[in-house]
């Protein structure tokens, strides 16, 4: 008998490339890309092929598990620690008031979904406060975006002429669509030009005509210096600029009073290979540039953001083929809002999109202060090892009144909790990503589940629905009444669900867990998780209703939004939701004038002070910049658990340059030990000519544990947020320094 190949999508990185898996059993036999898939037309990277050490690795919970007093654990029954955990949260609730629950998490890369459902949660338990991984990279670029334009950004690489990368490696992190087939077709086009902006020279230096290697944590000077560099050469578009640009003025007297020569010191980019680089973007027909976590966990990490879109718009490259467009989206991962004066309720740190910061989160919990965070609920993430200074963050979890971790596995954020509650994985539920950024057609791909969940686990839809039935929030009666209108006619229902959701503030934010229970049942294929995403297709069709008809849905009114999420329901190979012109980007725009404003005064202010920052931060007792969390061709965030995935760098070696490893005297295989203010941690050196003499690196994904044969838990590779320190963050919107810590390294 020949094998069935089912259809879905690799849940590795935002690029959520199409592939098709053989199953045999409930193994992953076999693995390819998908050249039916809307987006992606079969291609892939190596590490989507490795999948089935995620899908059916030792590590994965088939029980909810109750910790004991004397920090053990114990399975129960689902119901038992349904009650148990909805008690918890509300004793937390009443006591202190549910602005002390605080939730992390919700899916990340291409599992957005299940989070999509905890809105509800919050809810029903009064949580205030929340924040995720989106907090430790992207809260000061989406600040500038949203004090910019409202909206956010992202380029439009397949057709542009110069691409421009900063701090971004795609070979590995990708980002972009078809990212290394790109990358290479760029290269090999004498009429476009790549620009990569890095300390190390990555693969994709290797093939830029511009690489600009950059002193660690000098990225600032590098990007005011080019733009003083456009403006002193005339490579400003005026045109543009006097048509759509606010606030340019002020900023054009501080661009030219940059010091050009001093910064290109500073950044140790020899000037002429600045200017040669500002020519090519200037004289352009279109630029496209992404920014990366290179620059955004490093320092001047929200003026760096600033800087890197003063470059595009002031060179006219936005709302252009091949230029810098506003996406649409199904549902928006974070709002671009630079109005709001929210802070976290006891360091007072500035709340961005809705999040707080992640490197204060512990501080929040510790404090002596009656507004400390007493409880957290974790979904889908493992903020222990992922955020910095891993051992503050434990210290954090070990006062808490109550904690519980909805997760596939018995991670290191999971055996500090209460209660833990396993999740069915990522390919035996419905799953989506909201990472939906491609330009001119965006595409959504909603997967069904290709494998019946593991017994014992639940989807976290479920999961959120029984937590809202527990805590008395549901009202049996109006679920069983909507359910009767879904069932009989749909737009009866869309009728009666709008009404309701907007009549009752409560009953609007449980919304999500109200789909799930009405609307829900009635979708085929046992398909209730995608609910949420009938309401989502609404308002993307009362949104961009142009758009989505171009993209071949038709109807108007509710029937646009109807015909939209039909489709989306039934494809399997991804959706085409809507279909983009530049000039659409302009009516994305949110500014109350429809225009770009970019005399921001908080940046400007950091703009004009660089001359009196620092540009290293090192010291003779840690003399090396270490960055924590490279990637790499075997490294992923740490949904991959089973080392054994990894064909090449089991232990994630650390990165030095020859200069230093004859310094230190090491040799290439040699174990050292790098010790930082916050921990020390033993690495094996990979020499290599890729970095810079003082710049040394270990990749993500390491020092997670994984169960051995014999069922102890053993870690491979170094905890890079063993040694980050949560003090290290961007002044403004207090992103981590995690590409930025100054280190030690000795010989073991």
């Amino acid at each position: 008998m020949t094998a069935e190949w089912k259809p879905t999508v690799c849940i590795l990185c935002e690029s959520n490339c199409g592939v098709e898996i053989r199953i045999d059993g409930r193994r992953f036999e076999r693995i390819r890309g998908d050249k039916q898939h809307a987006a992606s037309k079969g291609y892939t990277c190596e590490k989507a092929l490795r999948l089935d050490h995620y899908q059916n690795g030792r590590h994965r919970l088939t029980t909810p598990m109750r910790r004991r007093s004397d920090g053990s654990y114990e399975p129960i029954d689902w119901d038992t620690a349904i009650e148990a955990v909805a008690a918890g949260l509300a004793a937390v609730r009443d006591t202190h008031g549910g602005e002390s629950i605080f939730y992390y998490g919700g899916g990340g890369q291409g599992n957005h979904l299940g989070g999509a459902y905890s809105p509800a949660l919050r809810a029903a338990v009064g949580s205030r406060y929340r924040s995720s991984a989106l907090a430790q990279e992207k809260t000061g670029e989406f600040w500038v975006n949203g004090a910019i334009a409202g909206a956010g950004f992202r380029g439009d690489f397949e057709h542009t002429e110069v691409a421009v990368f900063i701090g971004k490696n795609p070979w590995h992190s990708h980002g972009i669509p078809h990212a290394r087939r790109t990358l290479k077709e760029i290269s090999n086009d004498p009429n476009r030009s790549m620009v990569v902006i890095d300390p190390r020279r990555t693969e994709t230096a290797d093939l830029a005509d511009y690489f600009l290697q950059v002193r660690p944590g000098s990225d600032a000077y590098c990007l005011a210096a080019l733009l003083a560099i456009l403006v002193e050469e005339g490579l400003i578009d005026e045109t543009f600029v006097a048509a759509n640009v606010v606030g340019y003025d002020q900023v054009e007297s501080l661009l030219r009073s940059v010091p050009i020569a001093d910064y290109a010191a500073r950044c140790d980019i020899d000037e002429d290979l600045l200017r040669a680089t500002a020519r090519r973007i200037g004289r352009a027909s279109s630029v496209s540039i992404f920014e990366d976590l290179g620059v955004q966990m490093a320092p001047h990490s929200t003026l760096n953001s600033y800087l890197e879109k003063l470059i595009w718009v002031l060179t006219g490259n936005f709302a252009i083929h091949g230029g810098m467009q506003i996406p649409t989206a199904i549902i928006p991962i974070a709002r671009m809002d630079a109005k709001s004066t929210r802070v976290s309720p006891v360091a007072g740190e500035r709340i961005i999109s809705g999040m707080v910061p992640c490197n204060v989160i512990a501080d929040e919990v510790l404090a002596d202060h009656d507004a400390r965070y007493r409880a957290m609920i974790i979904e889908s993430a493992n903020p222990a090892h992922s955020l910095a200074d891993s051992q503050r963050f434990r210290e954090a979890m070990d006062v808490l009144e109550f904690s519980v971790v909805i997760d596939v596995a018995m991670t290191e954020t999971a055996r500090r909790a209460h209660y833990v509650l396993p999740a069915s994985s990522q390919y035996e539920k419905w799953e989506a990503t909201f990472f939906n950024f491609e330009f001119p057609a965006n595409v959504f791909s909603l997967r069904a589940p290709v494998l019946d969940p593991l017994p014992g686990t639940l989807p976290e839809p479920e999961i959120h629905y029984r937590l809202c039935r527990a805590l008395g929030v549901i009202d049996e009666e109006m679920v069983s009444n909507l359910r009767t209108l879904a069932e009989r006619n749909r737009a009866e229902f869309a009728t009666a669900f709008f009404a309701m959701a907007t009549s009752d503030p409560l009953l609007g934010r449980l919304a999500p867990v109200l789909l799930y229970a009405t609307l829900g049942q009635t979708l085929p294929d046992g398909a209730a998780a995608a609910a949420v995403l009938w309401a989502a297709c609404h308002q993307a069709a009362m949104t961009y209703p142009d758009a989505v008809r171009r993209a071949g849905h038709e109807g108007e009114g509710l029937d646009l939004g109807e015909a939209l999420f039909a489709a989306i329901l039934e494809n399997r190979r991804g959706t085409v939701f809507t279909a983009s012109d530049p000039e659409d980007s302009w009516r994305r725009v949110k500014t109350i004038d429809g225009k770009l404003h970019v005399d921001i005064p908080e940046m400007v202010d950091r703009l004009a002070g660089l001359p009196e920052s620092d540009v290293s931060f090192t010291t003779d007792e840690y003399p090396f910049v270490l960055a924590a969390g490279e990637r790499r061709s075997f490294t992923a965030n740490t949904i991959f658990r089973d080392p054994d995935w990894r064909k090449r760098d089991r232990e994630g070696a650390l990165r030095m340059s020859p200069g230093d490893a004859e310094r230190l005297g090491v040799v290439d295989g040699a174990t050292v030990r790098v010790s930082t203010q916050r921990g020390s941690v033993d690495a094996v050196v990979d020499i290599t000519d890729t970095v810079r003499d003082g710049h040394i690196t270990l990749p993500n994904g390491l020092g997670v544990d994984y169960p051995a044969d014999g069922g102890e838990a053993v870690a491979t590779g170094a905890a890079p947020n063993e040694l980050t320190w949560s003090e290290l963050r961007d002044d403004f919107a207090g992103t981590p320094w995690h590409k930025h810590v100054p280190a030690r390294v000795e010989v073991v």
